[in-house]
Formats: structure tokens, C-alpha cells, sequence
């Protein structure tokens, strides 16, 4: 891992850890609410060794850390939007939306519904991550309550 990518890391927390404190989080959730920034930048360098398609990682990482957010919500007695939403901070493709808009203003039609479609393929698998790993959590949390319920 090179030193660009450790910056990166720890920016991805501090960004995260600033969100947190913009949306009132404090205490142990703050900080669960950080390193789940950390985690989602540094899963996504990492499954860069690996994996050449953005959307791919963005599913992927989207579908650990929103299960990573679950099982913090349950834990710290919270709602899970509390960590989805400042843990995936770091993958918001802002710089992506940017060049899109750009491209439309500057009346490159060609280049704009390009970048329109990658961007919307990188904010797509990320709500497919979340779609999928909150489905599954329902699930097994229901299956366990239902479980729990037949041994009373």
C-alpha cells in the first residue's frame, strides 16, 4: 500500500468522522461511525488490486459496510442510517457528478452522457449494496426473533 493510498485511508475517516459530528452523532457512535469510513475507502483500494471495475467495487464495498452499519446499529442501539450514511462518505462520486455537469455546461453532449452513465452506474451499485445487504439483514434479524420465539 503506498502512502498516497495510507493519506487517502485516513481522510476517508476524518471526512466520515466530520459528517458524523455535522449530523449531532457522539461518543462510541461517532467513532463507529469513522472507522466505517475508514473501512469503506480502505476495502475499495484494497478490491482495486483486484477488481478494475469501479461500479463492481462501489456494489461491493457498499454491501460489507451497510452490513458493517447493521450489525453496528444493533450493537449500539441506534438507527442504521446513523453509519450507512456517514460510512459511505468517502464513496460518494462527487468528482464524477462534477465532469458530468462539466460536460453538459461546456455542451460536450458526447462526453457528458458518458460520464452521466458511469455516474449513475457508481451511485446505482451503491444503493444496490444497501438495498441488498438491509434485505438480508432483515432476514436473518427476523429469522432470529422467530427463532428465539419458538424456544419460549
Amino acid at each position: 500500500m503506498t502512502q498516497l493510498e495510507i493519506i487517502q485511508i485516513l481522510a476517508g475517516f476524518i471526512g466520515s468522522m466530520g459528517f458524523a459530528v455535522l449530523f449531532n452523532i457522539r461518543g462510541k457512535r461517532l467513532i463507529a461511525a469513522a472507522i466505517g469510513g475508514l473501512l469503506s475507502w480502505l476495502l475499495f483500494v484494497v478490491l482495486g488490486t483486484y477488481i478494475t471495475s469501479e461500479p463492481v467495487r462501489y456494489f461491493i464495498v457498499a454491501l460489507i459496510i451497510s452490513t458493517y452499519a447493521e450489525v453496528m446499529a444493533r450493537l449500539l442501539k441506534s438507527p442504521t442510517t446513523t453509519f450507512i450514511t456517514t460510512s459511505l462518505i468517502p464513496l460518494i462520486p462527487g468528482g464524477s457528478l462534477y465532469y458530468t455537469m462539466a460536460h453538459i455546461f461546456q455542451g460536450n453532449m458526447d462526453t457528458f452522457l458518458q460520464k452521466a452513465i458511469y455516474t449513475l452506474q457508481l451511485t446505482s451499485a451503491l444503493a444496490l449494496g444497501i438495498i441488498v445487504s438491509t434485505a438480508l439483514a432483515k432476514i436473518f434479524y427476523g429469522e432470529i426473533k422467530n427463532i428465539k420465539k419458538m424456544h419460549q
